[in-house]
């Protein structure tokens, strides 16, 4: 390589590594810079996240009615389950599940071979008790002239008075066995005992049934009257010096949604169960468009009176630490307090305050268990002043 030519290669050579090193620099400004702006976004998050944003609520004056939820089974006013009163087999039945009926409807119809032949053997041993009777009372007729013609002696009539009574007691016992068999022969038809809806069958043509309900193999049917419906609920002893016969309640059920029905105490046990500290509550709900299906479990709501003296609060405003029930209450910069409360009536939902708290107070609702006296909290009206 020339002379001349080495002052050239030197200068590309700078020009190369003066290139490289400004790059470089550039770079490493760009990286400074997205690094302050990460910092500073970092900075942020971390303030925005450290923030514990909390809602809240406000007590509600008592003296007003809460209402108290209960579950229960909707059951017909009245249920029966049918049996057969006689031994045999079924012929037909005419009701299936679903149908309507009246007292006295026929609902299957039983043969009872034995029966029959029992009723023809007694019809056949009262005529025979028949013909004794009549002839031991011609006799003792017969008797009774003779004896006023002083022809045969007073012994000898009363023997033949005594026959005839004899055979006359034979005739009505004879009698009331025909009856009996011709009642047990109308127990072939089977039929309802009351307006109402069939609600099983449990028989088919040519079942073999026995008399009795020796189990619940043997019933033939089940029939209900749904109008009115009737439920039982168990009201804690807490409540129950509050239910009176005559109450109105509200029945609801999951699967309608909006839809209520309206009912009311039809009688109370005025007493509490030992074993569960529940008294037994009879509802009655009107059906008459049959509405409501029997069997269904249901929510009724019971109106609960509340002292006027108490405040109410939602029951997730509830702080339970060793010391005791807390809420945590919120002042106007943010800082929290936890106050001690006296608790009331449970109303499942909600629940009174006796003591502790004021209407003017703000409580946290689903307080952190993590949540201490003096924390700073952000109220959601904060956090939209400060964005």
């Amino acid at each position: 390589m020339s002379e001349r030519e080495n002052p050239a290669v030197l200068k590309r050579a700078q020009w190369v590594v003066g290139g490289i090193v400004g790059f470089l620099v550039v770079g490493a400004v760009i990286v400074f810079v997205l690094r302050s702006f990460q910092a500073h976004a970092l900075e942020r998050s971390t303030a925005l996240h450290a923030r514990q944003y909390v809602t809240t609520t406000s007590p509600k004056a008592g003296g007003e009615e809460q209402p108290l939820t209960l579950p229960g089974t909707l059951l017909g006013v009245i249920e029966s389950t049918v049996y057969a009163r006689s031994n045999g087999y079924v012929v037909r039945w005419v009701k299936d599940i679903g149908s309507s009926v009246k007292k006295g409807d026929l609902l299957a119809e039983i043969t009872a071979p034995e029966v029959d032949q029992e009723l023809s053997q007694a019809i056949s041993a009262r005529d025979q008790a028949a013909a004794s009777a009549a002839l031991a009372k011609s006799t003792a007729d017969r008797w009774q002239a003779l004896r006023q013609k002083d022809a045969v002696t007073q012994q000898d009539l009363d023997e033949r008075v005594s026959a005839y009574s004899q055979a006359a007691a034979n005739l009505a016992a004879a009698d009331a066995n025909v009856g009996r068999l011709r009642k047990l022969q109308g127990f072939n038809l089977v039929v309802a005992p009351y307006d109402g809806v069939v609600t099983r069958r449990t028989v088919d043509v040519g079942d073999l049934v026995n008399a009795g309900n020796g189990g619940t193999g043997q019933a033939l049917f089940a029939v209900a009257q749904v109008d009115p419906l009737r439920l039982y609920v168990y009201v804690p002893q807490v409540y129950a010096h509050q239910v009176k016969v005559g109450d109105p309640v509200t029945v609801t059920l999951a699967e309608r949604a909006g839809e209520q029905y309206r009912g009311s105490v039809a009688r109370t046990a005025r007493a509490i169960d030992t074993a569960t500290r529940t008294m037994q509550v009879e509802i009655r709900v009107p059906n008459p468009t049959n509405a409501l299906i029997t069997g269904s479990y249901v929510q009724v709501s019971m109106p609960i009176g509340v002292d006027a003296r108490a405040l109410v609060v939602p029951t997730n405003v509830l702080l339970f630490r060793p010391e005791g029930t807390r809420v945590a209450l919120v002042d106007g910069g943010g800082r929290v307090h936890l106050a001690s409360v006296k608790l009331g009536t449970d109303f499942g939902t909600s629940v009174e305050i006796l003591s502790g708290l004021n209407v003017s107070d703000r409580i946290i609702v689903n307080p952190a268990d993590s949540l201490a006296d003096g924390d700073v909290v952000t109220l959601p009206e904060q956090s939209s002043k400060g964005g």
